[in-house]
C-alpha cells in the first residue's frame, strides 16, 4: 500500500523558480474517512485534521477530513486504499476484520487510537408501558439509520436478552427522525446514543416524558465478556429531563480511529504522534478529545493496533506489552 497520495509543485513552476524547487519536498497528501455533516464521527474528524494540518511542519503533510457515510464505508475504503485514516465504530470494525457479520470477508484495518465511548440504549416513553427489553417484542423498533451497520452492535444486545430479530419489526431512521417516530407513535421504541449528552436524546427529553430502558444485569455481564467493543458505561441522573436516576447501560462500541493495516508504519508513527501530543488541541474543538488520555487512547476493543501506533505507546510508556488496556 503506498503511504499516502503525493503530490508536486507543477513543472511550469519550477522552472521559474528552481532554486526554491529543487530543496522542496513532495506533500504528502492525507485524507481522513469521517461521516455525514450532524454527528460526532463528522467534527470529531474534522478536528483531528485541523490539528494534523496546524503540525505539518516537519511532517510536510496536507490533511483534508472527507465525508462519508461512516464506518462501513470507511473500512471498504481504507480497505482499497482510498482512504489513510478514518473514524469507525469499533463494533463495527470488530466484525470487519473478522470478515463476520454482514462482511464477506476479513478486512484489513487497525486501530490507531480508541476515542470516545458510544453509550447507548433502547428508549421509550411512559406511555408505551415498555420497562423492559423483554417488552420490545412484538413492537416496531427503530435500530438506527440504514446502511449504518448499527446492527453489529444491536442485534447481539438483542439476542443476550433473548430477543430474536424476528421477535421485533425492525425500523430504520437516522437519530432525529428516530425522535419523530417515537413522537408520534409509529415506534414503539428507538436506539439512541453517542457522546453524554447526546443531543437527539435531548430532543426526545425535551417533548416527551422518555425511559431509558435498563439492560439486564446478565446479558450485560455475557455482553461485555464476548464482545471486546462492549464495555459498563453510566449517565448521571439529571443529564436528560425527567431522568433523575443514575442510569448504568453500556458503551456499544467506542468511537475510535484506524488505518489500513498496510500503511506506513513511520508514518503511522507521525499521525499518532501528532495527535497524542496536542490533544488538548482536539479537546478545545471536540469534548470527545479528552477520551486521547493514557488510559483510554490504548483501550482494546478487539481490532489490533497498527505497528505505528503502537511503536509511540511504547516510546511513551503506556502500551500494554500482553495487549491493550481494558
Amino acid at each position: 500500500m503506498i503511504p499516502a497520495r503525493l503530490f508536486t509543485t507543477s513543472t511550469a513552476v519550477c522552472a521559474l523558480f528552481f532554486t526554491a524547487c529543487s530543496d522542496s519536498k513532495r506533500a504528502e497528501f492525507v485524507s481522513i474517512g469521517t461521516a455525514p455533516p450532524g454527528g460526532a464521527f463528522f467534527v470529531v474528524g474534522g478536528a483531528l485534521s485541523e490539528v494534523l494540518n496546524a503540525h505539518a511542519e516537519g511532517n510536510n503533510w496536507q490533511v483534508t477530513a472527507e465525508s462519508t457515510m461512516g464506518s462501513q464505508e470507511n473500512i471498504s475504503r481504507l480497505a482499497k486504499d482510498e482512504l489513510d485514516l478514518a473514524m469507525s465504530n469499533a463494533a463495527i470494525t470488530y466484525f470487519a476484520v473478522r470478515g463476520g457479520g454482514d462482511w464477506k470477508e476479513k478486512q484489513p484495518v487497525q486501530a490507531v487510537m480508541t476515542l470516545a465511548p458510544n453509550i447507548a440504549m433502547f428508549i421509550t416513553t411512559k406511555s408505551t408501558g415498555i420497562t423492559t427489553l423483554a417488552g420490545l417484542k412484538g413492537k416496531r423498533v427503530v435500530i438506527g439509520p440504514a446502511g449504518a451497520g448499527f446492527e453489529s452492535f444491536v442485534m447481539p444486545i438483542l439476542a443476550a436478552h433473548g430477543i430474536a430479530a424476528s421477535d421485533v419489526t425492525p425500523l430504520n431512521a437516522t437519530q432525529a427522525g428516530a425522535v419523530d417516530m417515537l413522537a408520534d407513535g409509529s415506534a414503539s421504541a428507538v436506539f439512541l446514543g453517542g457522546a453524554v449528552p447526546t443531543a437527539s436524546i435531548s430532543q426526545a427529553a425535551a417533548s416527551m416524558d422518555i425511559v431509558l430502558i435498563p439492560y439486564d444485569e446478565d446479558a450485560k455481564k455475557t455482553l461485555i465478556r464476548d464482545y471486546d467493543f462492549f464495555h459498563p458505561a453510566s449517565i448521571p441522573g439529571g443529564t436528560y429531563r425527567g431522568v433523575d436516576q443514575d442510569y448504568h447501560g453500556l458503551n456499544v462500541g467506542s468511537m475510535h480511529l484506524i488505518t489500513g493495516a498496510g500503511q506506513d508504519e513511520d508514518m503511522v508513527y507521525r499521525f499518532t504522534k501528532t495527535i497524542y501530543e496536542n490533544r488538548e488541541e482536539v479537546v478545545a474543538k471536540h469534548p470527545a478529545g479528552k477520551a486521547i488520555n493514557p488510559a483510554n487512547v490504548i483501550r482494546h476493543t478487539g481490532t489490533d493496533f497498527h505497528p505505528g501506533a503502537i511503536r509511540y505507546y511504547r516510546e511513551i510508556g503506556i502500551w500494554k506489552e500482553d495487549e491493550a488496556a481494558r
